[in-house]
């Protein structure tokens, strides 16, 4: 029996690999979601430390500036996941991509793949910029339970971008996903605390907000970087919702 030759190169990047270096240099490209997802976050944070005076009751003894920085990180998941990843999704569908992907070896479900590992990716880069901006220009601690607080950040992204999946999954072109990601981006920061901060919330609207994705995901993380493992309601809340969105992505997403 002749020995079967392999062709593929040796040390020859994977299909996967290279779309996620082409979808990362696509984003690199667009200024608008770089400035709103890494540059504005950076700039608010500046404000926030420049106004931010000592210790304030109101905000749970807190200054400003700490208040602000899970809020902050929340603001980067959501941007990217619900007005980035959505558009560029249900685009690719619009403009025939994905069905021609789909009969090629590269398949369709590596595009997604690439997706989700770039967005997830400058959403985690922009987290800890936000975090050592936070602690080298305004003094605030690093996350006292390191591990609560990734567990937080990889749920509240999670479920983040499987809303966005949803949302590309429903919206028939770019256009519509880009306003339908707009339209639920702004009530979930509210709840968020990004207008009004949860600890100045009257108590049912702060109660209300935990079980929202965003309300859950800021608690989680402002409790991991005072130190305490994140509450298991908040983290279950954004396990459900995630679970909730994946399965009704998988099940509503159409290719062409």
């Amino acid at each position: 029996m002749n020995p079967t030759l392999d062709l593929t190169p040796t040390g020859a990047p994977s299909p996967f690999k290279r779309l996620a270096v082409v979808e990362a240099k696509l984003l690199l490209r667009e200024p608008i979601p770089l400035f709103w997802g890494i540059a504005f976050p950076m700039l608010l944070l500046g404000v926030m430390g420049a106004f931010s005076g000592g210790p304030d009751p109101e905000l749970g003894g807190l200054r400003l500036v700490a208040v602000y920085e899970p809020i902050l990180v929340a603001f980067v998941t959501a941007t990217f996941a619900l007005q980035g990843l959505p558009t560029v999704l249900a685009g690719y569908r619009e403009r025939g991509i994905l069905r021609r992907l789909d009969t090629t070896p590269v398949g369709v479900h590596r595009v997604l793949a690439a997706q989700l590992t770039v967005n997830l990716a400058v959403a985690m880069t922009a987290t800890v910029g936000i975090i050592l901006v936070g602690r080298v220009a305004f003094g605030v601690a690093l996350p006292g339970q390191p591990a609560g607080f990734l567990v937080a950040v990889l749920l509240a992204a999670a479920a983040m971008l499987a809303l966005g999946l949803l949302i590309a999954a429903l919206a028939p072109n770019g256009r519509v996903a880009g306003a339908a990601g707009s339209i639920l981006f702004f009530p979930m920061m509210f709840f968020a605390g990004l207008w009004v901060p949860q600890a100045t919330m009257p108590s049912a609207l702060r109660h209300f907000s935990h079980f929202t994705p965003l309300g859950a995901a800021v608690q989680s993380l402002q409790d991991s970087m005072g130190g305490h493992w994140p509450h298991s309601s908040d983290l279950a809340t954004l396990a459900v919702y995630t679970t909730v969105f994946a399965i009704a992505a998988t099940r509503f997403f159409r290719w062409d």
